[in-house]
This record gives structure tokens, C-alpha cells and sequence, in this order.
């Protein structure tokens, strides 16, 4: 697979004064976190010779159902039956990650907590004051899989092409809008950068999760939604939705009917979106190698492949290496998108 640039190009914004409104009860339960939390983070612990030997917790900050919680517990999964013990996935959804990146820095360094890691985290370092920067407080385990988005509407909406949702919106300013996950996630700042590279006067909805994306959808509380497709496939197959657009260079195989949004008429906008495994700076060598080796083996299988291709992804073991790499890169290209589009960190 090719990891140059990945994630997002889209022409430059000036002028735009986007905010993040803060989630409510943020503070006080990241302070919560942080009264759980173990004061051994920081601290270098030497990995067992017999480990793993007890269960692994996986945090994640996206909520259950999402699509790339969906990969993640089928990657659980199987690294379970590797280990023959329990490897759970924690989800620990809102606050833009925050709560649950403090989690997993704050937890023992011993291989037993590691977290849920990708393109949110590298847009959550320009926009939350809070963020965890992995650069300096996580080390790099392995990549796990890259996908893209999909620009979706009701079946039953007029719109058949996002250039005609795009001219809609120029006629009737004000009136359209776009449902996305949280605040700070990769595809609400898709939504964002849409918005802002077309000009457009609309309103961008975060949700706090998929399902309640969809409801919305299918209820007309909404026009459009920008969603990863392993979280939209089920009514994509069933004809409840109609895809309009994919973000990433090359149409999906999954849906070959379905034109990138530079051939929709929406030229050099490219986002796509990744997910690795990450642990605690101080993680120990041997943990952070036993990982990566039996979540390399994982992706390599056929029938691992498959099931994430259902769900929309591509399985991609990226070293760590590369990983942290591609981690450096992104933070540095979405703090400029963030700051020629006006975004304030909150």
C-alpha cells in the first residue's frame, strides 16, 4: 500500500472563523479520569517474560457500532484467540478523545492498556487544549487499517449528485444540513472543510454516534451525512440511503457506482482516515513487539482482509516506524487545514 500523502488535500480557506463549541461536563470528567488514573504512567515497566498472561483492554474514544469500532473488535477478536485470553475493547466515547487518550497515557505502562489511535487524534492536537499529543506522550505499535468516507443522502431526497446538493445549497443559504460524529472527529472536520473549500452557507450537526446519524437521516432531521461506509453499508443495502460521493482518490470496490467527490465535481478534496494500536510512552519493548507481531499475523490473513473490506477498510500493518511518521505528518497537515479555515482551539 502506498503511504505518501494519505489523508486530506483541499484548497486553502481564508477567513473562515469555524468554532468548536465545548462539550458540556468535559472538565469534570476528564478530571474524573485523571483521579483514576495510576500515577505509574511515566514510569518504564518491564514487560513478564510470559506476557500477555492476563486480559488487555483496548480504549477507544469512538462509540460502539461505529465503523471503526467495528474493525477494532474484529481485530480483538482474533488477537484473542492468538493469546488465548481475553483482549476487551473499552470504549470511551465524546469529549474529542481527551478522556479517553488520558486513559490510556495515565494507565501502567505494562502492556495491559493500549489504545484506539488514528487520524482524530492528529486533528485533536490543533483543536483541544487537553489533547494528548502522541508525538510525546504515546508510543507507536503497529498500524491497523485506512478508509475513507462516503457524502450520503435519504433515498427518497430529490438529491441524485452532490453537485446537485451543492447548487441546492447555493440557492437556498442557510437551509441545508450536514450530520456528522463528534466534534473534533475526523469526519466532522470533513464535513468543515466541505463546507468551507465550497463555500457554502449550511450547518454542520455532529451526533454522538452512528445510529443516531442514521435515525436522523432517515428521518429527514438532516440532508446529507458524511460517514465511513462500514457504518452506513447496512442501509446503504437495504435502499434507505443513497451514497452520492466517496472522499478517497479511487472509487470503492464495494460500491463502483459511486464516483469519488473530484469526479462529482468537487476538485482536490481527498480524506481519508486511519486507525493504529498505540500504548503508554514507557510501554515496555517486549509488549510493544509481541503486539505488533501477532496484529501483523492477524492482518495478514485472507479471511481478516475480507471482513474488513465488508466493513469498508483496508487492512494495513504499518510498522511502527511508519506509523509514527505518517502521525508527525498528519498533525502538521491538519493544524494548517485547521488554521487557514479559522478554526479556534477550544
Amino acid at each position: 500500500m502506498d503511504h505518501g500523502p494519505w489523508t486530506c488535500r483541499v484548497p486553502a480557506v481564508a477567513g473562515q472563523n469555524l468554532k468548536f463549541r465545548r462539550c458540556g461536563g468535559v472538565a469534570a470528567v476528564l478530571a474524573a479520569a485523571l483521579t483514576l488514573a495510576t500515577s505509574a504512567a511515566l514510569s518504564v515497566v518491564a514487560a513478564p517474560a510470559d506476557y500477555p498472561s492476563r486480559t488487555i483492554r483496548i480504549v477507544t474514544p469512538l462509540a460502539a457500532g461505529s465503523a471503526s469500532d467495528i474493525v477494532l473488535r474484529i481485530l480483538a477478536e482474533k488477537l484473542s484467540d492468538q493469546f488465548k485470553l481475553p483482549v476487551i475493547v473499552q470504549n470511551q466515547p465524546g469529549a474529542g478523545g481527551v478522556v479517553a487518550d488520558h486513559t490510556i497515557i495515565n494507565a501502567s505502562a505494562d502492556g495491559y492498556t493500549i489504545g484506539w489511535i488514528g487520524n482524530n487524534n492528529a486533528i485533536g492536537v490543533s483543536l483541544f487544549k487537553d489533547a494528548v499529543d502522541p508525538r510525546a506522550a504515546m508510543r507507536p505499535i503497529v498500524g491497523v487499517s485506512e478508509f475513507a468516507y462516503l457524502f450520503v443522502t435519504n433515498a427518497a431526497s430529490p438529491y441524485k449528485s452532490i453537485k446537485q446538493w451543492i447548487d441546492t445549497a447555493r440557492a437556498k443559504p442557510n437551509t441545508l444540513t450536514i450530520g456528522t460524529s463528534t466534534a473534533g472527529t475526523s469526519n466532522y472536520l470533513a464535513a468543515l472543510l466541505f463546507k468551507a473549500s465550497e463555500k457554502l452557507a449550511i450547518t454542520v450537526v455532529p451526533y454522538r454516534g452512528p445510529s443516531e446519524l442514521s435515525v436522523a437521516l432517515l428521518r429527514n432531521d438532516i440532508d446529507l451525512v458524511v460517514n465511513a461506509y462500514g457504518g452506513l453499508r447496512p442501509q446503504i443495502e437495504a435502499g434507505q440511503i443513497r451514497p452520492l460521493a466517496v472522499t478517497s482518490v479511487h472509487r470503492l470496490p464495494e460500491l463502483p457506482d459511486v464516483p469519488t467527490m473530484t469526479e462529482a465535481g468537487v476538485p482536490d478534496y481527498v480524506v481519508t482516515s486511519w486507525n493504529s494500536l498505540y500504548g503508554p510512552r514507557a510501554m515496555p519493548d517486549q509488549a510493544v513487539e509481541t503486539l505488533k507481531r501477532a496484529a501483523t499475523e492477524v492482518l495478514g490473513d485472507p479471511a481478516v482482509q475480507a471482513r474488513f473490506k465488508e466493513a469498508g477498510f483496508d487492512a494495513d500493518a504499518l510498522p511502527a516506524d511508519l506509523l509514527d511518521a505518517r502521525m508527525r505528518s498528519e498533525i502538521e497537515r491538519w493544524a494548517r487545514v485547521i488554521a487557514d479555515a479559522g478554526i479556534e482551539k477550544q
